[in-house]
């Protein structure tokens, strides 16, 4: 195996591992101040600054106004989802603790990620076929056992 996918394999497993302690840290904040919509406005609040200082030190060039404006409208999209992501987690991981938070959220990233690739949108289509959908399968199952909806509490 190639030394970059090894590393991008331990980073993506590393940010995997961080996201139920987002949720958790940005749910004690809502529940401490004003709710989870404050709290997930200070998450990007913060993300904001630090990607600014970022920037500031890479250098980075930015596009010029003209640029920006020509672009379609729906790039802004990613944003949104964003910041609807960092608010239900927020909102939901004190409901559904931690495990569940992510485990539903993976299934649900799954069956996106199926549909976006049959359909092909904004890249090439690939299919689901039996294999991927039994995967997707297993992962709810897993999900299932995870959150455990049947039993009380």
């Amino acid at each position: 195996m190639k030394i970059w996918l090894l590393g991008s394999v331990a980073l993506a497993a590393l940010v995997g591992m961080v996201l139920p302690l987002q949720a958790l840290i940005n749910a004690r904040l809502g529940a401490l101040t004003q709710g989870a919509l404050f709290a997930s406005f200070v998450s990007f609040a913060v993300g904001t600054v630090v990607l600014g200082g970022v920037l500031a030190v890479s250098r980075t060039a930015w596009p010029g106004v003209r640029d920006l404006a020509a672009l379609p409208p729906w790039l802004w999209l990613g944003g949104v989802i964003g910041a609807l992501f960092v608010f239900c987690g927020t909102l939901l991981v004190p409901r559904l603790g931690a495990a569940g938070l992510i485990c539903l959220i993976v299934f649900g990233q799954l069956v996106g990620s199926l549909l976006v690739d049959h359909f092909g949108v904004l890249t090439a289509s690939r299919p689901v076929d039996l294999t991927r959908l039994a995967g997707a399968v297993l992962v709810c199952v897993g999900a299932l056992l995870v959150v455990r909806p049947w039993s009380a509490g």
